[in-house]
């Protein structure tokens, strides 16, 4: 079975084809600057890689260009997957994995206000692949389906229950990443009972609780402009911040949005970057603006940890992976620094050198600290692969 695995962005498709009869990997590419005056595209198999610098009108134009590569390649001779697999953030009472239809889409758009940045584009997107390749079976799988075993405790606001009807609740997000890191950690560890902080830090960033691979909680709630600071979008902030903006301080609504969406996290923090490594590196040249906007993020993750650890009643490992957690020896050394009290010791040679994969923890630590490589693509490939066996055997 041939499972095409897609991931979309406001103006990029990235994708990976695999063979699932092994999980062999077969070709990936990139095409950046969808509906843009300028734009590239990388695309590579065993046999075959091609670079462009010319942009794409739209998706459709890159799927295209996709499919023929595929098929030129030898990785795909009739030139159809047997189904696009699809990471999807959230849709109005849809989760788990689902077969991409209008009514999907529906659903997925009475939630466009909460995610401008991704339901849009990949409404748009899913479109232009059900016009390009009809009869394949579109999987989506949502981003909220890992978290939908939280208990009501964890879920819901303090806000009349009836809003429930309308999604108003925690939601998560990164749950292809966090099933990954838990499926890893189980792996590794030989057993299925771990209880697991997995520390998905990158430009959209997110802890989760898990417990037997499945997540308890996390830090994402109703939208991706929660929980912790991320790249450029605020964290978590009092809801009456908003009322104060607008009657107090004469904001509008589009710059309310804009502050939290693009002027907010790290950025803001830091007044000049939003990218982790560029405040490191000014902090340790003596910016103090950057020092405070990476101890800010720091502290979060550290406060996290420790409330996660309750949460679970009890701690095994900790796991960092995405651009920052599974780079960043600073981040996870400040993250965890103080914690001997849960039984988390870093060893600082081992953090300073790791590489995906490595345990960085000393041989006495009670809690085992891992960095982990994600792989977001394969877990909704097999996603898509169960979801259409099912549906066979049914």
């Amino acid at each position: 079975m041939l499972i095409l695995s897609c991931n979309v962005g406001s103006t990029s498709l990235k994708y990976r084809l695999y063979d699932m009869a092994g999980e062999k990997e077969l070709a990936r590419g990139h095409f950046e600057g969808i509906s843009r005056k300028e734009g590239k595209a990388v695309q590579q198999s065993f046999q075959l890689k091609e670079e462009e610098s010319s942009p794409r009108a739209a998706y459709a134009d890159a799927i295209h260009a996709m499919l023929d590569f595929l098929s030129r390649s030898g990785q795909m001779p009739s030139g159809r997957p047997d189904a696009v697999a699809f990471k999807v953030v959230a849709a109005l009472h849809v989760s788990g994995v689902v077969e991409l239809n209008e009514v999907v889409l529906g659903a997925m758009a009475r939630l466009n206000t909460l995610l401008p940045a991704h339901n849009p584009p990949y409404i748009a997107a899913i479109r232009q692949f059900m016009d390009v390749m009809p009869g394949v079976p579109l999987i989506g799988s949502f981003e909220t389906g890992f978290f939908q075993d939280m208990k009501p405790e964890a879920y819901l606001y303090a806000l009349p229950t009836e809003l429930l009807e309308h999604g108003v609740r925690k939601n998560g997000a990164h749950g292809a990443s966090h099933e990954y890191v838990a499926r890893w950690v189980a792996d590794r560890e030989g057993r299925e009972d771990v209880k697991l902080v997995s520390c998905h830090l990158g430009g959209s960033s997110s802890i989760a609780a898990v417990s037997n691979g499945r997540g308890v909680d996390t830090t994402l709630g109703l939208s991706l402009q929660s929980g912790l600071p991320h790249n450029n979008r605020v964290g978590d902030v009092d809801p009456y911040l908003d009322i104060y903006l607008r009657e107090s301080l004469g904001y509008s609504d589009e710059m309310i949005k804009d502050l939290y969406a693009r002027q907010g996290g790290l950025l803001g923090l830091s007044g000049f970057s939003g990218e982790q490594w560029q405040i490191a590196a000014a902090a340790k040249a003596g910016n103090q603006r950057a020092q405070t906007a990476l101890d800010v993020f720091c502290y979060q993750i550290k406060k996290t940890v420790g409330a996660f650890a309750a949460a679970l009643n009890g701690l095994d490992v900790v796991a960092f992976t995405a651009g920052i957690g599974q780079n960043s020896a600073l981040v996870r050394a400040q993250s965890l620094s103080g914690l001997r009290y849960l039984g988390i010791e870093l060893d600082p040679d081992k953090n300073e050198a790791a590489k995906p994969g490595d345990l960085i923890s000393t041989d006495v630590s009670r809690v085992k600290v891992y960095v982990v490589a994600t792989n977001e693509e394969i877990i909704i490939a097999r996603k898509a692969r169960d979801f259409l066996q099912k549906s066979i055997s049914a």
